[in-house]
């Protein structure tokens, strides 16, 4: 089934797979740091019917993996030893919407509800999911709006409050004190007339995001980053925007992104990863862009490119960005200096017939989701790889 994304179409499938040839290596990869170490821990295979696409270790320390396995629905692990499925939440607790992507705040998790590959999209929607005790999690409730269609493809919560990503119906802020009954507050959704003067409405998404302190620093894909200013929960409002000029008139997907100080990391598909300095919100600015596939060359790269940088993770004590690149896998970058972004390891590789999608760590644990896929990339695993970097 197609996937729009950006201004490309991005071929998943369920249930069946085929097989491309395989690209070049990566020109860049011989400048690769030894210095860090990464080991495959476990694999847990999945199928095409029921594709992993993003995964999180319970943030409260307990040995729990917690994962959004769209028509599969959530499902919870237990790793303390040997990984072992221990309980599975169906997309019918949810009114058969896909699981997308997940967060936790303490023991409640937040599921993204609602297809949003192809042409079979749902309406977007939210659930919150008791995980008090992991292996006898429920559900305490859902919300979705039936007239809207778009699917969701991210939830992040703050305090009392829970911030959607609805795809092209932007932002959806939730009260959520009252975790049985989660109260609509409010939605924006940004300006699609920046960067394309002629903007095509359907590749403007609200997709990956961080809140702090009641800011939401938004990645509205060909819309590029936008900031916004989530104190009245009633009225947001936009108070910043940034889109690379390297990339005018050429297609772009903002994907995710990580916060940092005054610095974001944005994963932009095929163009690898921008740094911004996002301390006045009104005037951003590139503080530099590793640009590995060298995306800007031509608007076709981005069918032939060895990575599309997806979704992104930091570890701060050590200056590390992690990246699920597609094709090539698994990208590390060393941001010790922003200005100077070092790549450091890739892991996998563009020759081993699997792209990845999701992304996340926790302590010295990397959890990377595969793809069933064939455009962009070929991909004919899915699952969660389970790595320890040193």
């Amino acid at each position: 089934m197609p996937v729009y994304k950006s201004k490309y179409v991005f071929i998943l499938l369920s249930g069946f797979i085929f097989n491309l040839s395989s690209c070049k290596k990566n020109d860049y990869s011989a400048g690769a740091s030894t210095d860090i170490t990464v080991i495959l821990k476990e694999d847990l295979p999945s199928t095409c019917a029921e594709m992993f696409l993003t995964s999180k270790h319970d943030n409260l320390g307990r040995p729990y993996l917690y994962i959004a396995a769209k028509d599969g629905g959530l499902k919870i692990f237990n790793i303390t030893t040997t990984p072992s499925l221990i309980k599975t939440i169906a997309i019918l607790n949810f009114g058969s919407l896909h699981v997308m992507n997940l967060s936790q705040q303490g023991n409640y998790l937040y599921l993204a509800l609602g297809n949003h590959f192809g042409t079979a999209v749902q309406s977007p929607g939210f659930a919150i999911i008791d995980v008090s005790d992991p292996a006898n999690a429920f559900v305490k409730s859902y919300w979705t709006n039936s007239s809207l269609s778009g699917g969701a493809g991210i939830i992040e919560t703050e305090g009392n409050y829970a911030y959607l990503g609805a795809m092209k119906n932007g932002l959806m802020i939730f009260d959520v004190s009252d975790k049985a009954a989660p109260a609509f507050k409010s939605s924006i959704v940004p300006f699609i007339f920046y960067p394309d003067p002629n903007p095509d409405p359907a590749k403007y998404n609200a997709r990956g995001m961080i809140v702090k302190n009641d800011i939401v620093y938004l990645c509205y894909d060909a819309g590029g980053l936008r900031i916004i200013n989530a104190t009245d929960k009633l009225n947001p409002r936009q108070t910043g925007k940034f889109s690379n000029p390297g990339m005018n008139g050429k297609p772009r997907a903002y994907n995710n992104l990580v916060l940092d100080g005054s610095y974001v990391y944005a994963a932009v598909d095929y163009c690898g990863m921008e740094v911004l300095n996002v301390s006045d919100s009104s005037n951003i600015k590139l503080t530099s862009w590793w640009n590995p596939w060298n995306c800007q060359a031509n608007a076709l790269n981005w069918f032939s490119s060895n990575g599309h940088a997806n979704e992104i993770a930091y570890d701060a004590a050590k200056k590390l960005i992690f990246i699920s690149s597609g094709k090539s896998d698994l990208q590390v970058v060393n941001v010790s200096d922003p200005a100077n972004p070092v790549f450091k390891f890739e892991y996998g590789g563009v020759n081993n017939n699997m792209g990845t999608w999701g992304i996340s760590i926790y302590n010295n644990r990397i959890y990377l989701s595969y793809i069933c896929s064939v455009i962009p990339f070929s991909s004919n695993w899915t699952g969660v790889k389970i790595l320890q970097y040193n």
